[in-house]
């Protein structure tokens, strides 16, 4: 069964989460897509740093034999919280709780729980990484419904450049996820979305086709510098941010024949009242 456990838990990858968050935003919902991109980036830099705060050992740390070198190749640094368990929780719970259908409900949890028993089959967490990656994520899904991550003002542009000054401090020796979470966190607080998804299937899969190409074009595309300048935390701040503000507002602007332009949108779960 590893073959089938290890195909499961590659849906816990940075890649899936970047497509799937990507279409929700373009032909779902843009400000949820926007407000779920905070959740999730503020989700990421707190299980960062509770695994490198915490260091606890995965299982295979002790008993070697437990785990293949397939699955020890998909675990990254310390086991508590597990990441694959809390990301999925924050992404596909907050989908789930903007949308509201029973269907996505049930999609979701199946697709998390997978997730979450694809960890503890391949050997890579301990029971209780999981559940506090599962709970932690569960909370972030609710902020991206009840949470409210203003844009006002200063206050669009004043924190993303706190965050990429924060970056640029960042001791060489820093995991690399505190870079990136941050660069996250910049991006998705400065970009706002002003169009409307596209209605006819014809433009919905132009929008998903030419829009993920241009997405990986930057993720893949900025990968490809020097190793000792892209581990610098202000170029993987930057990287990571350039990736939201193209996904949030570039590909909607390049491709605006099948994303029509309006003003800047109120989140869906909220009202001008209560903005």
């Amino acid at each position: 069964m590893e073959s089938f456990w290890l195909a499961v838990t590659t849906l816990g990858r940075d890649e899936v989460f970047i497509v799937a968050l990507a279409l929700y935003t373009w032909l779902v919902r843009p400000q949820g897509g926007r407000d779920l991109g905070v959740a999730f980036a503020l989700s990421y830099l707190v299980n960062s740093g509770l695994k490198y705060g915490l260091d606890l050992p995965r299982p295979f740390v002790a008993q070697p034999e437990l785990a293949s070198e397939a699955a020890k190749a998909t675990a990254g640094g310390p086991g508590l919280p597990s990441g694959h368990a809390q990301m999925a929780a924050t992404l596909w719970g907050g989908i789930a709780i903007q949308v509201g259908r029973r269907g996505v409900w049930i999609a979701a949890v199946a697709l998390i729980g997978l997730i979450a028993v694809s960890r503890l089959a391949l050997q890579v967490h301990y029971p209780s990484d999981v559940i506090v990656g599962l709970l932690l994520g569960g909370l972030f899904a609710l902020s991206a419904r009840h949470g409210y991550f203003p844009q006002h003002d200063w206050t669009r542009l004043a924190l993303p450049l706190v965050l990429l000054a924060v970056a640029a401090l960042l001791p060489s020796s820093t995991p690399r996820e505190l870079g990136a979470g941050l660069g996250m966190l910049a991006g998705f607080w400065y970009a706002r979305p002003s169009f409307v998804p596209p209605r006819e299937w014809t433009g919905r899969l132009v929008v998903a086709l030419l829009g993920l190409v241009m997405v990986f074009a930057v993720y893949f595309g900025l990968s490809a510098l020097p190793e000792e300048v892209r581990n610098l935390g202000l170029v993987r701040a930057l990287r990571y941010a350039l990736l939201v503000v193209v996904a949030v507002q570039g590909v909607p602007f390049v491709l605006r024949r099948w994303m029509p332009q309006s003003g800047p949108q109120l989140s869906p779960m909220r009202t001008p009242a209560q903005v």
